[in-house]
């Protein structure tokens, strides 16, 4: 299931600004994505999807990972809305919070991996 997803291409400029003034915690995090590092999955990051900007995306895996920061903090109403539409487009959403990442990697990472593997086939 490859299929192209719905995007606002007047995101473009604003997923640009994201990826230059990241927080500290997605920096971190990309860092451990990029370039295929995680299990050998291809990340992109604050990727436009529909009417949102997904701070890490693997298409493959149609997996969005968020850090929620500091302007997390009084959306959650919006955040559940905004979770349930990308998952409507068959996507699922992973979030950890920014002192997660800067503080504890090792558990962050082994929780997208736990996640990959339970939703990628072995070879037989």
């Amino acid at each position: 299931m490859n299929r192209k997803l719905p995007y606002n291409p007047k995101l473009k400029e604003r997923a640009k600004y994201l990826r230059n003034n990241s927080t500290l915690g997605e920096v971190l995090l990309w860092k451990e994505l990029k370039g295929k590092q995680m299990m050998g999955f291809d990340f992109n990051r604050q990727k436009p999807i529909d009417n949102y900007i997904a701070d890490f995306f693997c298409m493959k895996l149609r997996l969005v990972i968020e850090i929620d920061g500091a302007s997390h903090n009084f959306q959650a109403e919006y955040d559940l809305k905004r979770q349930r539409n990308l998952e409507k487009l068959g996507l699922t959403v992973l979030r950890f919070t920014e002192k997660e990442v800067r503080r504890d990697m090792q558990n962050v990472l082994r929780s997208i991996a736990m996640w990959i593997e339970g939703k990628t086939p072995h070879p037989a």
